[in-house]
């Protein structure tokens, strides 16, 4: 909501001064209030708060000790109603802001996005002891939904990782790749790379995606995932939705982006933009880009 000039400076006025500020300077107090209202998406982060729930909370470590030998329906029911309860880092709300632009093929002039998302994949815990938590597509849409978030594309996974300030070579793991004993694991050794540098960070997970593929798949039920890529900035995992739904493997992190996205100032809901054939390409680098969220 725009404030008023009365609101930001309540001093009396008398005749044409407000006590002590001539009346121009009502006037471009006026001006400002109108800009602070005009650049709420400008902020280079944005909080996404999450209700905390008292009765609920777990952190990282007894999360993944809990769901050792739990089948992945299991853990993915703990693990939402653990986030959704706000059993989350607080730095992870903190947003960052990520920038993207095309040019318009009949205008030729260049349009200019931003958009915000999490700055690191989907965890459990508080800032002292948390874990990043790899879930299924159905857990994770459920999670984005009630937050108002979504899941990113190919395409921004690309400018999430040019635009981050941690990037951090891949460590593929072989064995028991999707029990949860190797997730804890392969965030233990993230989590020795990192070597505690905080800001948005890349090249840890294959994101899974939102995709026009899987629309196009002849088998139902996919997930799709990209990315992880290497410090060259090539990404070891293409496009692919070989993997039935309920499939999520150590490997595998869960990206949110805020539901908004900022289309040279203005504000516009993430499925507008991605069925504008003069804006899509802000967001998506396919030929479809007519999936938006998964169903659960």
């Amino acid at each position: 909501m725009v404030q008023s000039a009365g609101n930001l400076f309540p001093l009396r006025q008398r005749g044409h001064f407000i006590i002590g500020i001539p009346r121009w300077g009502r006037v471009a107090a006026m001006l400002a209030g109108t800009l602070v209202g005009v650049c709420m998406g400008c902020s280079s982060h944005k909080f996404i708060p999450i209700r905390k729930d008292n009765g609920l909370a777990m952190g990282g470590t007894d999360f993944f000790r809990t769901v050792t030998t739990w089948h992945w329906k299991e853990r993915d029911s703990l693990a939402v109603g653990l986030i959704l309860s706000g059993d989350v880092p607080k730095f992870l709300q903190r947003f960052v802001r990520i920038h993207t632009s095309i040019t318009d093929s009949a205008t030729g002039k260049r349009i200019n996005a931003w958009y915000y998302v999490a700055p690191d994949y989907l965890s459990i815990g508080t800032d002292d002891d948390w874990a990043r938590v790899p879930l299924t597509p159905m857990a994770a849409q459920k999670i984005a939904d009630s937050l108002g978030c979504f899941l990113p594309t190919r395409k921004m996974v690309n400018d999430i990782y040019i635009q981050a300030k941690v990037k951090l070579e891949p460590v593929p793991m072989y064995a028991f790749r999707d029990s949860s004993i190797t997730m804890w694991q392969h965030h233990l050794i993230v989590e020795g790379q990192r070597k505690g540098r905080k800001g948005l960070i890349a090249g840890i997970k294959k994101d899974v995606v939102i995709s026009g593929k899987i629309l196009k798949d002849e088998k139902p039920n996919r997930v799709a995932i990209y990315g992880w890529h290497k410090l060259t900035g090539v990404a070891i995992q293409p496009l692919y939705t070989g993997h039935v739904n309920w499939y999520a493997d150590y490997s595998h992190g869960i990206r949110l982006v805020y539901k908004t996205v900022w289309v040279n100032g203005k504000p516009m809901d993430y499925t507008d933009v991605l069925r504008s054939p003069g804006l899509h390409g802000l967001l998506c680098d396919e030929e479809y880009c007519d999936f938006y969220r998964y169903p659960y």
